[in-house]
């Protein structure tokens, strides 16, 4: 069975966000075959998770919490641009959703 390109994930994620009411933004585009994928959840405004999309042992995909990301503004900074010197294909996304909980259990829906 094929994987989906990473592009078709983001803009699914996008989607998805949207018709829930929230927001969503590309901060940084990534490779659109094969870019990893990383998530900043936020929940009116504040930050709740920021999860990366990894390959599991199983050889499916499954979203991963990074705590390295840390809890203030300047932590989620550093944090991000060294996932970026590490991994220049990867995508960022910021999704602004009602319930950031619900919204990451519904994202395995999209793989």
């Amino acid at each position: 069975m094929g994987r989906l390109a990473s592009s078709v994930i983001v803009n699914g994620l996008i989607r998805l966000a949207e018709q829930q009411g929230g927001f969503a933004a590309v901060l940084s585009k990534g490779d659109p075959t094969a870019g990893s994928i990383l998530i900043v959840m936020v929940e009116r405004g504040e930050r709740k998770a920021v999860l990366e999309r990894l390959l599991q042992p199983d050889g499916s995909y499954g979203w991963r919490d990074s705590p390295e990301a840390g809890n203030n503004e300047e932590d989620m900074v550093k944090f991000l641009a060294r996932r970026q010197r590490f991994d220049p294909d990867l995508w960022i996304l910021e999704l602004d959703v009602a319930s950031a909980e619900r919204f990451a259990a519904e994202m395995s829906a999209i793989d």
